[in-house]
């Protein structure tokens, strides 16, 4: 057992390190794409912030929307006699992509030449060095996003913009591979939130209902508490966690500030100005009188027993981590339940989502055709099932009109899916700009700790920004 825990909590420490850490790197070919990084991210707000402030009516249309497209049927075509070459990073499980190629292998008769690179900075910069060279395989598995804009994509990648997959994306996922009103890439797998996880028996006992407001999920604490419980388990023995409730409060900083993405990057928007950023930190401070005691020690894996085991009511963190909890406590995970991090609105509720790596087709390559043919299987159901029955799903799909097997967990299929059919979803912010501080999750732990003041470790994190920018070539002040 000890064994199958560090296993599933490594692969889940790796894909956060990718998350978390690799978007905080310096990106020395970002500076000739700033303008076109900063335009996207506005586009891209403008867009989450439009979802978000949505009327009911037009929610509803959304959700018919969804419900009544349906995924797309799997093409005709025979490859036989093509090998489309694949380029894709050690960092992402192979086991969903290879039984895909397994079967469009046998399907189509085409082949696949796998080549695996390192993740992280390096791996970064390995594929902009590619691009450079002109030596860029038929498929590259690389970020969407702000990372996507900087390479300049539509210079490299085909645009799916006219082909028919194009119109099953998710509207907020479909902004974060559009650049220059091009669809540039396909999701290759599901996605993840920032958010409160949560021991359904407890609110049960106490009578307690999610919460659609902070100070509702302040008072669900504070009952808690008074009635002898954990209310939430802390994990900052495993630093990056502590960054979470800042990050997975993207969705209310976006609700308040539309233009908030575009104007960081552009250096006139910072935490310590904005009243939405500034709250984002002080939820650091507000949750601390309801961890565990030993929080600051407590890792990532302790607090995966204590959600499984009712050991505390909440945990807040990438919902990756539902995974851990279904592979050691899969007789538990009908107990656990997923909410968004609340901001002020009761009636704008809303889901702060990571959004998968993606496909990228060369466009000069001489199989183009035979690549998107292949990416038009990958969206198919067929393709689809294949995917997903061979790996976990921690988050809804970002197909419109397609259902998640019977297998994937009921707080995925419900509660997060209830937010995307709602039209209530945004990218984490750093889909929307370039521009993260390399010390993120020391200033995010010093509020949580007590060391810092919002106030204070707002300011700092600003100028620990400031520093990357002026790397970026932005014209910071």
């Amino acid at each position: 057992m000890k064994m199958k825990k560090l296993l599933a909590v490594s692969a889940a420490v790796a894909m956060s390190a990718t998350l978390f850490v690799g978007c905080g790197s310096s990106d020395s070919t970002a500076a000739s794409a700033a303008t076109s990084v900063a335009a996207a991210a506005e586009t891209t707000a403008a867009e989450a912030a439009t979802s978000a402030a949505a009327e009911s009516s037009t929610t509803e249309a959304s959700t018919t929307e969804t419900a009544s497209t349906e995924a797309l049927a799997a093409p005709e075509a025979d490859l036989s006699g093509t090998t489309l070459t694949v380029l894709v990073d050690a960092d992402t499980a192979a086991e969903g992509y290879e039984a895909v190629f397994a079967a469009a292998t046998e399907k189509y008769g085409v082949k696949f030449d796998i080549e695996t690179r390192v993740g992280g900075s390096d791996g970064d910069n390995l594929v902009k060095t590619r691009l450079a060279s002109g030596d860029i395989p038929d498929l590259t598995l690389y970020n969407c996003g702000a990372k996507l804009f900087a390479l300049n994509p539509t210079e490299y990648f085909y645009d799916f913009s006219n082909d028919p997959i194009a119109n099953t994306f998710d509207d907020t996922f479909k902004s974060t591979v559009t650049y220059d009103g091009k669809v540039m890439g396909v999701p290759v797998y599901t996605t993840q939130a920032g958010a409160v996880m949560y021991y359904k028996p407890d609110y049960e006992e106490l009578g307690l209902s999610v919460p659609t407001t902070w100070d509702e999920f302040l008072s669900n604490c504070k009952a808690l508490k008074d009635a002898g419980k954990t209310a939430i388990a802390g994990s900052f023995g495993t630093s990056w966690t502590s960054q979470v409730i800042y990050l997975g409060d993207e969705y209310n900083v976006l609700a308040e500030n539309p233009t908030f993405p575009a104007d960081f990057e552009a250096g006139t928007a910072k935490y310590a100005t904005t009243a939405a950023g500034l709250e984002s930190f002080q939820k650091l401070a507000d949750v601390i009188p309801y961890y565990n005691e030993d929080y600051t020690a407590t890792t990532y894996d302790d607090a995966v027993d204590m959600l499984a085991n009712g050991e505390a009511t909440h945990w807040i963190s990438l919902t990756q981590a539902l995974g851990n909890m279904q592979s050691l406590y899969p007789d538990a995970m009908d107990d656990i339940g997923v909410f968004a991090i609340p901001g002020n609105d009761p009636d704008n509720c809303g889901l702060t989502v990571w959004y998968p790596s993606c496909w990228y087709v060369n466009k000069d390559s001489a199989n183009v055709d035979a690549a998107v043919t292949f990416m038009e299987y990958w969206c198919s159901k067929e393709g689809l099932d294949i995917y997903n029955a061979n790996s976990a799903a921690y988050g809804p799909t970002c197909i419109k009109g397609y259902s998640l097997p019977d297998n994937v967990l009921k707080c995925v299929k419900e509660d997060m899916q209830s937010y995307f059919d709602a039209g209530k979803t945004a990218p984490a912010l750093e889909f929307e700009t370039s521009v993260k501080g390399a010390n993120c999750e020391q200033f995010t732990s010093a509020v949580g700790t007590g060391q810092m003041t919002a106030e204070e470790a707002a300011s700092q994190y600003d100028e620990d920004c400031k520093k990357q920018a002026v790397q970026l070539g932005l014209n910071w002040k």
